[in-house]
């Protein structure tokens, strides 16, 4: 990537604050620039081989002029900048996160600062310094140590550093600077060198673009019609209690419903939120069930009313006890339903959000509306998993299949069977499913798509054995020890294979979650100037508010920002991705 390798040890100059631009700009456009920032202290920049600290009270705005300017790749430690940014009302186009690339590195969720440090000189995790801390059995400092540099003479990160002793001074801001810019290179090198088929490069551009995405997300919230959404839950669990006790009233009302259902006398005692309990009751009807999932009862509805008055009572107790009143007071401000956004949720990387952005149930969604003179545009991804696959694999027979509108329809013709059994077929290879329906359509899967199966099959290997797997793009996805056993064979036996199954399903989910960020990033770059901005990113489904005007043009923006994003993310793979695209007032009304 360029610059120094101990760029935290450098001297650091002061300047001022209008001089940036010019040190920023001499590096060339696109120069990738170490950068810390703190309100009311100032901005810490690593530039080429130069730390460089201005004084200043609003860094949002300095950086936010050098982004328009310079258009450089900000390095920073991780998302914290970002949302620092967002909050001071500055967007920048491109950034290097350093914790969201170690994730993609390492796997897991943890990335803070000394954990990042550590992993990448090689040191141990037990030996991370904490703030207070006395080691009077260790090594004393070197005369040469200097609290001015973030990193101890042993290599780890000072704590009073990691615990924000970066933001104390311009010239702090700018050797914290200069830190992130050391692992931002050392995580290039590590990238570049990883056996996988896709560019890890890019899917780390990719991976702190989402980041850049998260940040704007928790900010802006999802456009919410308050009043429609409180009617819903008016309707699912009645007016909103007063006090205390009409809370506990109409819970009693409810619980209520469901046990007047009940045969006489069955009720008395019952405990509609212990599962014993209810299986207890399900079996006085004559429904015997070995647990009491709704999609488990779901076939039962019709053998007595009582289960469906539980699982009406199910949907309603959801909605009180977690997207009731309470959720909508603290989640909802402004018209906007706002959570907390990561980039990736520590497993095979898919984003994820709090305030229930990620679950609202169904019922929720008419509440979910776009503002005056605005609608939503939403594109979801169309047999993404399954397209994934042909590309990771190299399938080239079910890369033929993977450009068809419907790709089902030709591995069905392939098969010799009807679609549902092609769809099955294909769901079973990639989830592990060996057992009645699924195992006979995935044999005859395994025998037209030999190389797909190969590749599922390693990774099945991989996982069963306890070795971790990478994506196609790079990520780590860690497996789990079986130590803790004992000497019982048949849990060994079956903890292998859940293993297996979950390596497999992850190398193509995972390789999923890349791609759909790397849409997502080219759709938040595509619509500036567009009226329109990102405001749920669901799996495989992105929505988009944008102003009725330019509703259209953002349908149209959309299908090629994701051939564009596909092309770059596996350019070898001749594969069509596809999505359904439609423009909706709300959320209900979309398809799917």
């Amino acid at each position: 990537m360029g610059g120094s390798t101990d760029d935290a040890s450098a001297p650091v100059r002061r300047v001022a604050a209008n001089e940036l631009a010019s040190l920023v700009e001499a590096g060339g456009r696109r120069n990738l620039v170490g950068v810390a920032v703190a309100a009311g202290v100032g901005v810490g920049v690593a530039i080429g081989d130069e730390l460089v600290g201005a004084a200043c009270a609003d860094p949002a705005t300095v950086i936010g002029a050098l982004d328009t300017a310079v258009r450089p790749r900000w390095i920073w430690w991780s998302n914290d900048t970002a949302a620092s940014l967002v909050s001071g009302g500055v967007r920048v186009a491109t950034c290097w996160d350093v914790a969201a690339v170690h994730r993609l590195l390492h796997g897991g969720s943890q990335a803070d600062p000394a954990r990042v440090q550590a992993v990448r000189r090689g040191l141990s995790l037990d030996s991370l310094p904490v703030m207070g801390q006395l080691d009077l059995l260790g090594p004393a400092p070197d005369e040469g140590d200097s609290a001015d540099n973030p990193v101890r003479p042993d290599g780890h990160l000072r704590p009073e550093w990691a615990a924000g002793g970066w933001a104390d001074s311009p010239e702090r801001l700018a050797r914290w600077a200069g830190a992130a810019r050391d692992e931002a290179d050392a995580q290039h090198d590590d990238l570049g060198a990883l056996p996988v088929g896709g560019d890890a490069r890019a899917t780390a551009r990719a991976e702190s673009a989402a980041e850049l995405l998260c940040a704007e997300l928790s900010a802006d919230g999802l456009p919410v019609d308050v009043a429609a959404t409180e009617a819903v839950i008016g309707a699912l669990v009645g007016p909103r209690p007063r006090t205390e006790a009409e809370a506990v009233a109409g819970r009693r009302a409810r619980d209520d419903e469901v046990l007047a259902a009940a045969p006489p006398g069955a009720g008395i005692g019952i405990d509609l939120r212990n599962p014993a309990h209810v299986r207890g009751l399900l079996a006085r009807v004559g429904v015997d069930v070995p647990d009491t999932r709704a999609w488990r009862l779901e076939p039962y509805r019709a053998v007595h009313p009582l289960v469906d008055a539980l699982l009406t009572w199910r949907k309603a107790e959801r909605v009180a006890t977690t997207y009731g009143y309470a959720w909508l007071d603290e989640h909802v401000a402004g018209g906007r339903l706002r959570g907390a956004w990561t980039g990736c949720d520590g497993a095979a990387g898919r984003m994820t959000a709090s305030a229930g952005l990620h679950n609202l149930p169904a019922e929720l969604r008419v509440g979910i509306v776009a503002e005056p003179g605005h609608v939503f545009v939403r594109a979801d991804l169309g047999q993404i998993e399954p397209r994934v696959l042909a590309a990771v694999s190299g399938d080239e027979a079910l890369a033929r299949a993977a450009r068809a509108p419907d790709l089902y329809a030709p591995i069905a013709t392939r098969l010799n069977v009807e679609r549902p059994i092609a769809k099955v077929a294909v769901l079973a290879a990639m989830y592990g499913q060996t057992s009645g329906d699924a195992g006979k359509a995935l044999r005859a899967f395994e025998a037209a798509y030999p190389v797909a199966m190969r590749y599922l099959r390693d990774a099945d290997d991989d996982g069963r054995a306890g070795r971790n797997v990478r994506t196609f793009g790079g990520r780590l996805v860690r497996m789990w020890d079986t130590e803790n056993l004992g000497d019982d064979p048949r849990a060994e036996r079956s903890a292998n294979a859940a293993r297996g199954r979950y390596a497999r399903n992850a190398v193509v989910q995972g390789a999923a979650a890349e791609l759909f960020k790397a849409w997502a990033a080219t759709v938040r770059a595509r619509l500036a100037g567009h009226g329109a901005g990102i405001v749920l990113c669901l799996h495989d489904e992105l929505l988009v508010h944008a102003s009725a005007a330019a509703a259209d043009g953002v349908v149209a923006l959309l299908d090629q920002c994701l051939q564009e994003a596909s092309r770059r993310w596996a350019p070898n793979a001749d594969v069509r991705f596809v999505a359904d695209i439609g423009i909706v007032s709300r959320w209900s009304d979309a398809k799917g």
